[in-house]
């Protein structure tokens, strides 16, 4: 895969996002969920960039941070080279368009009482992209056939349609925003193989014809091998590999993304894979243990990995990688 343009449409510096625990009757802080700590990456235009990992490690919370639905603890959020995450709500909503979202659940995500035509119109309306009515629902129309569904799906409700035609109904009222990055959070992992396949393949037809971004949020390594350029493995809140996809499949350097490759089912029964179990539970956000997050449960831990934190080393064919055993 190619992407379109070398300059980064969205920048994510160093974000932190950490959820106080309030206890007692005046609600006292005690502590705080270290939900996400210090990450950083970059999307260009045109690429698909997947964050994945454990469920917990923090992946969904950079997606609604990015999004502002959380505000962030400390970091910074560019999007084309302006800063979002100090916006005023009134200066942020023009931005908005730009970014949208689909989430897992695509019935929780349509409104039981609107209309599918209404569902897809909103955006259009609330946006300012076009008023006169013949001319939105000639844009609904437009996109329900690129989600592949028919025209007549518009004068239906939600509750009347598959999983899978719900979701294209989602992807179809994120695409009403014409936005230039689309955050999947999850965002086939609810429905079924099949389903699952199309939908991922539709995403990739339209990322095509449009040119758009996509921050792939997943736990499913089959998929994000299938669609992506480059891959962001999370433990814990933070970034420990970040890759080119068919560098990281090939080569994992760190030891979490090595174990996470080992699960994945292998279609070839003559190829032998030795599957690496982690013992042991993930450690709480809350109190998680000193030098590496991973050490707990890592099979190639040394004694440095329980006291010191390793950094982020480029290594030189341009990855990133935060391991001790990698440190050069």
């Amino acid at each position: 895969m190619s992407t379109s343009a070398a300059v980064p449409l969205l920048e994510v510096r160093q974000i932190q996002k950490f959820f106080p625990i309030k206890t007692g009757l005046f609600s006292k802080v005690t502590g705080h969920v270290h939900a996400v700590d210090g990450v950083s990456f970059s999307v260009k235009k045109g690429e698909t960039l997947a964050l994945v990992g454990e469920s917990g490690c923090g992946k969904s919370t950079v997606g609604r941070s990015i999004l502002r639905l959380f505000e962030l603890t400390s970091g910074e959020v560019i999007l084309d080279g302006t800063r979002i995450d100090n916006l005023s709500a009134g200066a942020l909503r023009p931005l908005r368009k730009r970014i949208q979202v689909i989430f897992q659940d695509p019935f929780s995500s349509l409104n039981p009482r609107m209309r599918v035509h209404d569902i897809i119109a909103e955006p259009i309306r609330n946006f300012g992209l076009e008023s006169d009515e013949a001319k939105i629902k000639e844009r609904v129309v437009y996109l329900l056939d690129k989600v592949r569904l028919p025209k007549d799906a518009g004068e239906r409700w939600p509750h009347e349609f598959s999983g899978g035609q719900r979701q294209r109904i989602c992807i179809a009222r994120a695409l009403a925003a014409e936005p230039e990055l689309i955050i999947c959070d999850e965002a086939v992992s609810a429905l079924d193989v099949s389903v699952k396949a199309q939908i991922v393949n539709l995403l990739q037809d339209l990322q095509k014809e449009l040119g758009l971004a996509l921050l792939f949020i997943s736990h499913d390594l089959a998929i994000v091998e299938h669609m992506t350029h480059r891959v962001a493995v999370m433990y814990l809140g933070r970034i420990v590999e970040l890759a080119d996809r068919t560098e990281l499949f090939s080569d994992p350097k760190h030891p979490y993304t090595s174990a996470l490759l080992s699960a994945v089912p292998v279609p070839d029964p003559e190829k032998k894979t030795t599957r690496i179990v982690l013992q042991g539970d993930v450690p709480s956000p809350v109190k998680r243990p000193s030098g590496c997050h991973f050490h707990t449960r890592c099979p190639e831990a040394i004694d440095i990995c329980k006291t010191k934190e390793p950094k982020q080393t480029i290594l030189p064919s341009g990855r990133m990688v935060a391991c001790h055993l990698r440190e050069v």
